[in-house]
């Protein structure tokens, strides 16, 4: 999201971390129907209907950025068991910390070596460079994080023939070899 040899998003939207005011700066991300089309070749959607973000930038600590939002957008996917279309909605909240690349919070700390990381508190800070952060990149991962990697329709049921995968009443000879090789044992 931050590294600037990272393919740029389809949503991109690029925030200026030094010009950020004080009390924070509120930006929407509408994406338009390229753009959409983009997002669900990238993810392996049948398509797209609509994607937005609404996300709010507040410094944090020296240089750093906290940012906050909600995304929602509906898609459609394959169904996994019948390659149906199946139509979805993804809501994510949004939350995520920055600070820059040479920041001392990016490093772990000088006595352990470690960064302790707190299971309920918040995310480790991400990293940036050149004083710019991805906003729209930073939604497309939270879009990713809330598509169903398995969607299936309600009532699609995997049906098999009962005699087996081949539909015959024999095992097949897969397992005639392996019947052998436990006689022979």
């Amino acid at each position: 999201m931050t590294d600037p040899h990272a393919e740029r998003s389809p949503v991109s939207r690029s925030l200026e971390v030094a010009r950020l005011p004080a009390k924070g700066e509120t930006v929407t991300i509408e994406a338009d129907a390229a753009q959409r089309a983009a997002l669900a070749d990238a993810h392996g959607l049948l398509s797209v209907e609509r994607f937005s973000a609404e996300l709010i930038a507040r410094p944090w600590k020296r240089g750093g950025v906290r940012v906050t939002g909600h995304l929602a957008a509906e898609i459609t996917q394959a169904c996994v068991v019948t390659l149906e279309p199946l139509a979805a909605r993804v809501e994510e909240e949004i939350a995520a910390l920055f600070v820059p690349e040479d920041s001392r919070l990016s490093r772990p700390t000088a006595q352990s070596g470690e960064m302790v990381v707190e299971a309920e508190g918040e995310d480790v800070p991400e990293t940036f460079t050149g004083g710019r952060i991805d906003l729209g990149a930073l939604a497309e991962e939270f879009f990713a994080l809330g598509i169903d990697p398995y969607p299936r329709k309600e009532a699609a049921r995997l049906e098999i023939p009962a005699g087996g995968e081949d539909g015959g009443g024999e095992a097949g000879p897969l397992f005639a070899q392996l019947r052998k090789l436990r006689e022979k044992g």
